[in-house]
């Protein structure tokens, strides 16, 4: 294959994805979708349709061939040496009061929704049920580590620690994976017209979310951005997911695990860091506009980097 066909079927994998962001972008503009919309299909989809498309993928799935317990290792390595670099370099960099804003959105990606439709997108069937397993991890380990550095630079605020162990566990994504996981190791069928139903409804999934996201991208809070915002995006979309991915290839990862990673590695940062900040009182706006320039970012560097592991054969 040639490096022309390899790159536009590098387009086929991401386009579609953000061209959906960016359609969301453009409805929110000519007021065809408000905050009352967003607001309703983000919890339709965080508690109901994605835990659907997660439960779904996992059953249908072989653990023997999805459940990596070196992959799902090594990305936990990876986060938390992530997390460290990034805190390490914003010491001093970043003022204290901005200093947990600036590191969450360095390492806190949004593979929920961006990384599982990219890992859908580019893998199938494995992507979805590999990329669930994974997503079950980052999670838990994400909002940890976003508790601690958050907290560590507002002495003033408090976050009910036990409060958030109970949030996570209660999350619909974590018990649908928990769910998923004795439907598949016991390989429980379920009766073909639930599972149509299912499908239909978790089809609903990749587009109400990518337009979701689209929709509360601020360009004119972009334009007013400052260094520390685009040096957070830096760090998130470039230089992590180069050394993540790097050091995943020279521990032995190859193919489809590798891909996954990267895709993962690769997401631009999570809305939900801009929840958390705010939670707490910190600079939401310094959160809110990681958030958008990451994802805008991700068209361009997401597509940059699947190309580069497909043109040289290693995913």
């Amino acid at each position: 294959m040639s490096l022309l066909d390899t790159f536009l079927k590098t387009l086929e994998t991401t386009l579609p994805v953000f061209a959906m962001v960016f359609l969301g972008i453009g409805l929110r503009r000519v007021g065809w979708i408000d905050q009352a919309f967003v607001s309703t299909a983000s919890a339709l989809v965080f508690k109901a349709t994605l835990p659907t498309l997660v439960f779904l993928s996992i059953t249908r799935a072989e653990l023997d061939t999805t459940f990596n317990p070196h992959m799902l290792g090594y990305y936990l390595a990876a986060t938390l040496a992530s997390f460290a670099l990034a805190w390490l370099w914003a010491l001093p960099r970043v003022t204290p009061e901005d200093r947990g804003v600036y590191v969450q959105g360095a390492f806190r990606g949004n593979c929920g929704i961006v990384g599982l439709a990219l890992a859908a997108s580019l893998y199938g069937d494995y992507g979805l049920s590999a990329g669930g397993l994974l997503l079950g991890l980052v999670i838990i380990s994400y909002n940890t580590l976003s508790v601690v550095v958050l907290l560590a630079y507002h002495p003033g605020r408090s976050m009910n620690l036990p409060g958030t162990a109970r949030d996570i566990v209660r999350n619909p994504l974590i018990i649908s994976v928990m769910i998923a996981i004795p439907f598949a190791a016991f390989e429980i069928s379920l009766p073909d017209w639930l599972t149509t139903t299912g499908d239909y409804f978790a089809s609903l999934t990749m587009p109400l979310a990518l337009l979701c996201i689209g929709a509360t991208i601020s360009l004119k809070s972009i334009r007013n951005d400052s260094a520390t915002a685009l040096g957070a995006s830096a760090w998130k979309m470039v230089i992590l997911p180069v050394i993540c991915t790097l050091g995943a290839w020279i521990a032995g990862f190859e193919g489809r695990e590798l891909g996954l990673m990267f895709l993962f590695f690769a997401s631009p940062t999570a809305a939900a860091s801009f929840v958390m900040v705010k939670a707490l009182g910190g600079n939401h706006r310094l959160a809110a506009n990681i958030v958008a320039l990451t994802t805008l970012l991700a068209s361009i560097t997401v597509t940059a980097g699947v190309f580069v592991l497909q043109s040289t054969g290693a995913a």
